[in-house]
């Protein structure tokens, strides 16, 4: 068993069984074998606050309605598939939330991905839609500042629109720092934020704006930037929102 298969089976619909919201993660810590590190789900009194919020995003409206809803993440997509990765690699999605992008990866045939989110309702929202396809995808609930990830692990880390609401140096610098420690050596690190012409909030949050010269000196010296494209996202409301993407490698 691997570290994502051991993580997958800690996962368990509440009080046994699927209610009608699609279910949700055991309040418990799932002890791995002894080559693993102890997972906890809990993200901890201190995150409710931002917990809630998402929470309440994704509980108020549909997914189809929320302002960064992309039918198909072409960008992202188009981006991974030039990585030429194995089927076996191991991608995470940080943020992936309600995001379609799980289902394409599956149907390109990707059998090793997590999805990582704050928001238990997201995640459900996405298990829901994949049927018996949720079984092969592993789901962490948890905050980035926060959640404990395998070391050396990732070969593809992909975040559409979470790094850009880390506003304040310290959380910019601890997501850096977990981001290189869970990437296996020469690891890929596909991300998009807004683009300097983008608006300077997002679902009610200030977020950070990125040129691409402003993004690789805030990621530091161990990041490779390979290539970046903009892409102008409209909005389900008809906001305009351009994205900047980006492809790193870890140096080592």
């Amino acid at each position: 068993m691997n570290y994502d298969e051991a993580v997958k089976h800690t996962w368990a619909p509440a009080g046994g069984a699927h209610d009608g919201a699609g279910g949700g993660m055991k309040r418990e810590r799932a002890l791995l074998p002894s080559s693993f590190v102890q997972v906890s789900i809990d993200t901890g009194w201190h995150e409710m606050s931002q917990k809630h919020h998402w929470e309440h995003v994704y509980g108020s409206k549909a997914s189809e309605e929320l302002g960064w809803y992309e039918p198909r993440l072409e960008t992202s997509l188009n981006l991974i598939q030039e990585l030429g990765l194995a089927m076996d690699a191991s991608i995470i999605d940080v943020g992936g939330g309600a995001s379609t992008l799980v289902d394409d990866l599956l149907d390109a045939g990707y059998r090793s991905i997590t999805v990582l989110d704050i928001s238990e309702k997201a995640l459900s929202l996405s298990r829901q839609r994949l049927g018996s396809k949720a079984e092969l995808v592993t789901w962490r609930v948890g905050d980035m500042e926060e959640i404990d990830l395998p070391e050396g692990h990732y070969d593809l880390w992909h975040d559409r629109a979470v790094f850009h609401f880390l506003t304040g140096v310290d959380q910019q610098r601890n997501y850096r720092d977990k981001l290189l420690s869970a990437l296996a050596p020469y690891g890929h690190f596909v991300v998009g934020t807004f683009a300097p012409e983008a608006p300077p909030t997002c679902s009610g949050l200030p977020v950070q704006r990125y040129s691409p010269e402003q993004l690789e000196a805030t990621l530091g010296a161990n990041l490779e930037l390979l290539q970046h494209r903009k892409t102008l996202h409209i909005t389900p409301g008809g906001v305009r929102q351009m994205y900047l993407y980006c492809h790193f490698r870890k140096t080592s």
